[in-house]
């Protein structure tokens, strides 16, 4: 069984205080940073731009998960290189040329992820699934942190986990949104591999222990 991967999204750390959050995230055990860029466009919300996230990779010392949520994210792949992205999201929803778009990240040093908003089926993967690294299955609406947790999200995991074992991928399951203590479990019972949990972490009273705690929840 493959490892199970918490990154905690630093869209719901302390802006003011942002290099104690990533200190934090640092010395806890989470495997990954999980980084939201929003644009205002693809979805009603404008998060970090590239002078914050240069911040963040310089002190972060875990992998850096960059999910975009921005239209034509082409232009700004290498962009997101350069800044140290380990693995670079994009939005199924915002891409014309899906595997067009994946080659180029890839060919930029990272891993290539697509996000499926909530509306999307797994279906649409079905031809590029041996092409993607990593499935980012967004359990809440995108662009604002906080949300509640879409319960349909059980269903769709399962049917990826399906679609990837189908075809004989190793793609990663990710899911964002609403995680908590009360549904780690179950999603990576249903085959999730990666869990971003933002809220729940960084408004907890103890994020290391809340942090640890998801580890244990999930066998790790």
């Amino acid at each position: 069984m493959s490892q199970k991967r918490i990154a905690p999204s630093i869209l719901a750390a302390d802006f003011v205080n942002l290099q104690r959050d990533i200190e934090m995230v640092n010395a806890s055990n989470a495997d990954w940073f999980h980084i939201d860029i929003m644009d205002g466009v693809f979805v009603p919300n404008i998060s970090f731009g590239m002078p914050v996230l240069k911040a963040i990779t310089k002190h972060a010392r875990k992998t850096v998960d960059v999910h975009l949520m921005i239209v034509e994210p082409d232009r700004y792949i290498q962009t997101f290189a350069d800044l140290g992205a380990d693995v670079l999201t994009v939005h199924f929803e915002a891409c014309t040329h899906l595997h067009r778009t994946l080659q180029a990240i890839k060919d930029a040093g990272m891993k290539a992820g697509v996000a499926l908003n909530p509306h999307t089926s797994v279906d649409h993967l079905e031809e590029v699934i041996n092409d993607v690294d990593l499935v980012c299955v967004m359990s809440v609406n995108p662009g604002f942190g906080g949300q509640r947790f879409i319960e349909n999200t059980y269903d769709k995991v399962k049917r990826l986990k399906a679609l990837i074992e189908r075809r004989g991928a190793s793609t990663l399951i990710e899911i964002d949104g609403g995680v908590n203590d009360k549904n780690a479990k179950a999603l990576i019972e249903k085959g999730a591999d990666v869990l971003v949990a933002g809220s729940f972490v960084f408004k907890s009273e103890d994020p290391i222990s809340t942090i640890k705690n998801l580890k244990e929840i999930v066998g790790q």
